[in-house]
């Protein structure tokens, strides 16, 4: 069976980053990706111009239809936009007890442009972080949840949050490497990939959603964690050129390694 993967996240016009990249990326390993889309952006390869979110009555009726006829193996959560949507997401995660859930805690795009208001880490740290398996920020998305500038720092304090694995991705330092680092109750884990050249629309939304697929599929984290960064890796390497701005990943490949699955809620 292919494992099902809710993902809860915002729209990309330009089909980089999003939901677009959330189905091909969940699709090209193997899973089933069932969508609720929180907020309709403008934006393309080069920035974010502006978003507007879909109203809770709307998500609730779509979240309502979807769990009255399908069953999910994981959770993928993206671009919130507002402490409201974050609450309802609150809500329809304690409808779905012991589903893993991937938080990737989208607060701006990679080129820049804002895709959340200004309350929005507080509500995420309060409300999503306690009910998260696995959160994947960027650094500058951890310093802005944690509210503290050093690496280590971030990871404590995201953990003290409730969220028991937090993955900070090194995509923005300015090293020959993207060092990435898993922060749990037993320590860190560090990965180290060559950094490619260019910048990339939708790398973060790639990496969570591979996450989510693997551990949809019954994956350990820690599996699950290595085989996404490589998906994600081999990704990038192959990105292309679709507009002026930064490169699409090519989310082609297909491999989806499988565990025990778990027990669809």
């Amino acid at each position: 069976m292919k494992p099902n993967i809710l993902v809860i996240a915002g729209h990309d016009p330009s089909g980089g980053a999003g939901i677009h990249a959330d189905i091909e990326a969940i699709h090209s390993l193997g899973g089933f990706a069932a969508t609720l889309i929180t907020g309709l952006t403008v934006q393309n390869s080069q920035n974010v111009l502006g978003f507007e979110l879909v109203s809770i009555d709307l998500l609730q009726r779509q979240a309502d239809a979807l769990l009255a006829d399908m069953r999910f193996d994981a959770i993928k959560i993206g671009m919130t936009g507002s402490p409201d949507v974050i609450a309802f997401i609150a809500r329809l995660l304690d409808r779905l007890p012991g589903v893993p859930v991937v938080l990737d805690p989208v607060l701006a795009a990679e080129a820049g442009g804002s895709l959340s208001g200004e309350t929005v880490p507080t509500a995420m740290l309060r409300e999503l972080m306690p009910r998260a398996t696995l959160t994947t920020p960027n650094l500058p998305e951890a310093q802005k949840l944690a509210g503290t500038d050093t690496l280590d720092d971030c990871g404590a304090r995201l953990l003290e949050a409730g969220c028991p694995a937090v993955l900070i991705t090194g995509t923005h330092d300015d090293t020959p490497e993207v060092r990435n680092h898993l922060y749990t109750a037993d320590g860190v884990q560090h990965w180290a990939w060559p950094r490619l050249p260019g910048t990339y629309h939708g790398s973060g939304c790639t990496l969570a959603s591979a996450c989510a697929a693997h551990l949809g599929a019954g994956l350990p984290l820690p599996t699950a964690l290595a085989q996404a960064q490589d998906y994600v890796h081999g990704a990038l390497r192959h990105a292309w050129q679709a507009g002026q701005g930064q490169l699409i990943p090519d989310r082609r490949t297909t491999r989806l390694t499988t565990g025990q699955p778990h027990e669809r809620r």
